[in-house]
């Protein structure tokens, strides 16, 4: 995690382009997703053709290291689990020794092991968000009271709980910093239906509201991505909304509009919120929106999402090009063909242990987890467990292990 990036973000709501074209990959016809496939495929990011052949792995007696031979590692453990994931990045979180994957019951496997700490039924709404902050997991609650409520991730014990009003509906966190948690939720009119939404702040010392803002008409709910830097609450949306708030009184300090919809998580380092824009990828001041650099991938290829790991930013594109950049300027650390050199599926999540970035991927042939040298880009090796289920990859870390999700199935791989 580099010094400056901000962790505290998440995505509010579960209709992404990724989850309907895993539906669509599911068995779904076009006829019952109806107008939301409507120019939402790209085929530039369907990837490879042809069958995975079976995975690769070390075998038990090399001690679940990757060998010589560019083959991945052994899982340390393999469970079944209860999730229920839509592939956004929260879903999967690992912290205080313990791995948490959103599902119902809710339960945490010790990183070690594998072994179950705790199961809490009915703890998160199915494919919920995951958000950590300052040693407390948030939560909107299972039980759809309007509450949202923070737990003892080691121990999943209550410990902090908040309620906006019955004025208010599905409230979800969005993002947290170290004394406040921030929630986007329905305005209820008279009917009982809701045309209008609110941005709030709560106290996580006393769970009371600290402000709250009614958003424009016509912005959802649903589809926010936040974090937070700071003075600053960034967020984006379905509504091509690019949108910062001063985090003490919830006054918006500016937005704007985006040239594309972002459908995934954004990274911010230091004073800079970095967007990928389809072919582009912007670097935006947070004190006033004004642009500071901007790279643009070739023609025909749109940016993924970023993750600002150890001071920099890595980013694939779906011609199948790595990129490493330097947050604070845009200029190239590196870039690396390796991926499309072994036709092997786009990443779109990051996390870095020691010497080695692992991409988890959001299709499953010729996907997974790749390995990726952090100096070079260069590919190491790649992880799947030959399932061929449908859903994405997630991937996420404890700095000894790396965990990978992949349907209900969770492997603990050696870091």
């Amino acid at each position: 995690m580099s010094k400056g990036s901000a962790v505290y973000g998440m995505t509010a709501g579960r209709t992404s382009r990724r989850r309907i074209l895993r539906l669509a990959g599911g068995g779904l016809t076009a006829a019952a997703l109806g107008a939301g496939l409507t120019g939402c495929e790209d085929p530039s990011e369907t990837g490879g053709e042809g069958s995975i052949p079976p995975p690769r792995t070390a075998s038990p007696e090399d001690g679940g290291k990757a060998r010589e031979d560019g083959r991945a590692p052994a899982p340390l453990w393999t469970r079944t689990t209860s999730a229920q994931t839509y592939g956004d990045n929260d879903e999967l979180v690992a912290v205080d020794g313990v791995v948490i994957a959103s599902g119902d019951p809710l339960a945490a496997l010790d990183g070690a092991s594998g072994e179950e700490r705790w199961s809490l039924p009915g703890g998160a709404i199915p494919g919920a968000p995951l958000l950590l902050g300052a040693g407390t997991l948030y939560l909107a609650s299972g039980r759809y009271d309007g509450a949202v409520i923070g737990y003892a991730p080691a121990a999943g014990k209550e410990t902090w709980r908040s309620h906006l009003g019955k004025e208010y509906r599905q409230p979800r966190p969005v993002a947290v910093d170290e004394t406040q948690v921030y929630v986007i939720a329905e305005i209820l009119e008279a009917d009982g239906s809701s045309r209008t939404n609110v941005i709030a702040a709560l106290s996580s010392a006393t769970g009371k509201l600290v402000w709250k803002e009614q958003r424009d008409l016509g912005t959802q709910q649903n589809g926010v991505h936040a974090a937070v830097q700071g003075r600053h609450l960034v967020y984006t949306d379905f509504r091509k909304n690019l949108t910062v708030r001063d985090t003490a009184t919830g006054r918006q300090v500016w937005t704007q509009k985006t040239t594309k919809t972002s459908y995934g998580p954004f990274a911010i380092h230091e004073d800079l919120v970095i967007v990928p824009q389809g072919r582009k990828l912007q670097a935006f001041a947070l004190a006033d929106g004004s642009e500071r650099w901007s790279v643009q991938a070739e023609q025909f290829t749109t940016f993924r999402e970023p993750a600002v790991l150890d001071g920099v930013l890595h980013i694939a594109d779906s011609g199948r090009t790595l990129w490493a950049l330097d947050p604070r300027t845009g200029k190239k650390v590196w870039q690396s063909t390796a991926l499309k050199d072994a036709g092997a599926q786009v990443p779109r999540q990051f996390v870095r242990v020691g010497g080695t970035v692992y991409g988890a991927t959001d299709l499953d042939e010729k996907g997974g987890v790749h390995a990726i040298d952090a100096r070079t880009g260069a590919l190491r090796w790649t992880f799947n467990d030959g399932s061929g289920d449908h859903h994405a990859w997630l991937v996420a870390t404890d700095g000894k292990r790396v965990f990978a999700l992949h349907g209900k199935k969770l492997h603990a791989l050696p870091a």
